[in-house]
């Protein structure tokens, strides 16, 4: 059985009912979300599971954190699906975590995938790679609850195993790298976000065919993996 864990926020937990209603286990609020809670509660009386108002200190203790929103559901722990090398996933755009070890970085590329309308994320595994967690499920406001995730502890080797179907492409500061401007779109594109300071591994990089910039105007060297994930999203999935 999945290990449960706290959903916090009224977004990511109205994403949690939306999507996996059933994997609920449990639901605590403040007194000043019992109106917006009362449908999420019918669901769970119906499924005879509990839910109760309780009071902020209580609730902080159930959340792990202050920054709970007034409303904490409690559900198992959602299972990444293990990428297969032999029939990897096949969609119009497959966005790519290459060493992203900040879970609200995490949370906030997912927001921002599920925005534009990427439907996949995969997720390199491993030390200082940041998985699905209370944080990141906080931070991206419903938005990983919206995405299908795929997880790999052997990246580079899932990078062969996409290039017959994609377009691989890393971000990158280098001055070899194109504009998304300039970049062919006649094959989905598989786009990798790398780490947050050192960018995207030598390994994996080895595995793209091809990279992309985001021009600016050399006042600062880059962006925030976040920020350049939404630019990037934007750019390839925002026509």
């Amino acid at each position: 059985m999945n290990k449960p864990e706290p959903i916090c926020g009224a977004n990511p937990v109205a994403a949690l009912f939306s999507r996996r209603p059933g994997e609920v286990q449990r639901l605590f609020y403040l007194a000043e979300h019992k109106d917006s809670v009362g449908p999420w509660c019918a669901i769970l009386a119906a499924a005879r599971k509990p839910y109760r108002m309780v009071e902020a200190a209580e609730l902080e203790t159930i959340a792990g954190t202050a920054h709970h929103g007034g409303i904490v559901a409690v559900a198992r722990s959602r299972q990444l699906t293990n990428f297969d090398h032999e029939a990897p996933p096949r969609v119009k755009f497959l966005l790519i975590l290459d060493g992203i070890g900040n879970p609200h970085n995490l949370g906030a590329i997912a927001r921002c995938a599920a925005f534009f309308g990427a439907s996949t994320l995969l997720i390199g595994e491993g030390p200082g790679h940041a998985m699905p967690s209370p944080a990141a499920y906080r931070t991206a406001e419903g938005g990983l609850e919206h995405l299908n995730l795929y997880r790999t502890r052997d990246l580079p080797r899932a990078m062969q195993s996409l290039d017959p179907h994609y377009r691989t492409v890393a971000s990158s500061l280098s001055r070899l790298a194109v504009k998304p401007s300039e970049l062919p779109r006649d094959r989905p594109i598989a786009l990798v976000l790398g780490n947050e300071e050192t960018g995207v591994s030598p390994a994996v990089l080895a595995g793209c065919r091809r990279e992309v910039r985001i021009p600016g105007t050399g006042n600062v060297q880059s962006l925030n993996v976040a920020q350049a994930a939404a630019v990037l999203l934007h750019a390839f999935l925002g026509d």
